[in-house]
């Protein structure tokens, strides 16, 4: 069990997008956020407090969370003075990338000394059944996205929330190191053997009640060449029922791939479409979440009706304006 509340490291993140699991915590998990630690050159800001280690210990902080997501998942080298000053002050410390805490010698030695906990939330502690492909009952959402980090956490997040409180049951899945941290709970798909990746997905969306939802967070892109095999296990494992494609529209390239452009929503949901009706003949495209943040208002309004014109169906961003018509799209299948 990870403690909380929280102290969130940024480090030396170049970006806002860097920090995107300390910018999960903190907006789904607000309470368990009592500030953020940014070393210098950091260029991301949850807008909580900058606090020492010290500080944030006695406002108390008990867990240190590294709210970074860097290309590989690495811990980086200039980050361990803080890591170790942090186990001597007292914290615990809760990392999701695949760089674990447990094997960095010099961070286990000195957790050992002062009687810490390491927790390294991207280690699969089951052991996942190949996938069979059967039918299973209940219903269920997979968000599929033009690239990796365009949103798909923050809209199945924000679905789940406007599905229950339309009275509907649901139930977010969460399959990355963010959601987990937020949820307490799920799959690190991207760390799970790839035999078994589809079938990891198959467990954590077992039979359920006809009338309810398991809204399944995605990863990466069918179009993204680091990342499309989490992607493709989360479409036949999860054998959504429907799909909600995800999409950030100021990108110039997918993200760490500089010579590759983005596909289009139209080639997003055809392929998608193709490949899910292979388990679910049934699957069906609901609504579209359009991730507007470098846009101001009245570009964002014009952007999500041209889409929603051309694709012929509800296009929403989830932050700014909620996620309801989505939800509203679901329970008319």
């Amino acid at each position: 069990m990870i403690e909380t509340p929280y102290l969130l490291f940024l480090g030396d993140a170049p970006d806002a997008l860097s920090a995107k699991v300390a910018q999960g915590i903190k907006d789904w998990r607000p309470d368990n956020c009592v500030g953020q630690f940014r070393m210098d050159g950091c260029k991301a800001d949850m807008k909580l407090p900058d606090m020492t280690l010290e500080e944030a210990k006695a406002a108390g902080a008990k867990t240190l969370v590294i709210g970074v997501a860097n290309r590989g998942g690495k811990i980086s080298q200039g980050w361990k003075k803080v890591l170790v000053a942090a186990l001597e002050e007292g914290f615990d410390l809760a990392s999701g990338l695949h760089n674990l805490l447990r094997n960095e010698r010099d961070l286990v030695e000195v957790a050992k000394s002062c009687g810490r906990s390491l927790h390294d939330v991207r280690i699969p502690e089951v052991e996942y059944p190949i996938a069979s492909g059967e039918k299973r009952s209940g219903k269920r959402v997979l968000a599929v996205g033009t690239d990796c980090s365009v949103g798909k956490m923050y809209t199945t997040l924000a679905l789940d929330a406007a599905m229950r409180e339309r009275g509907m049951k649901s139930t977010f899945r969460a399959t990355g190191q963010t959601g987990i941290l937020i949820t307490g709970e799920g799959v690190p798909l991207d760390a799970v053997i790839a035999d078994f990746m589809a079938g990891s997905i198959e467990w954590l969306t077992p039979d359920n009640d006809p009338d309810h939802w398991d809204v399944i967070e995605g990863q990466g892109s069918l179009f993204h060449a680091s990342f499309s095999g989490v992607s493709l296990a989360l479409i036949h494992g999860g054998a959504p029922d429907a799909l909600i494609l995800c999409h950030e529209p100021t990108r110039s390239h997918m993200r760490g791939l500089p010579t590759y452009s983005l596909p289009t929503l139209e080639d997003v949901r055809d392929l998608s479409l193709q490949l899910a009706r292979v388990v679910n003949s049934g699957c069906q495209a609901a609504g579209i979440s359009i991730n507007t943040q470098h846009m101001n208002d009245a570009e964002a309004k014009s952007y999500l009706a041209e889409v929603e014109k051309r694709m012929g169906l509800p296009a929403v961003d989830p932050y700014r304006h909620g996620a309801e018509r989505l939800a509203e799209a679901l329970e008319a299948l």
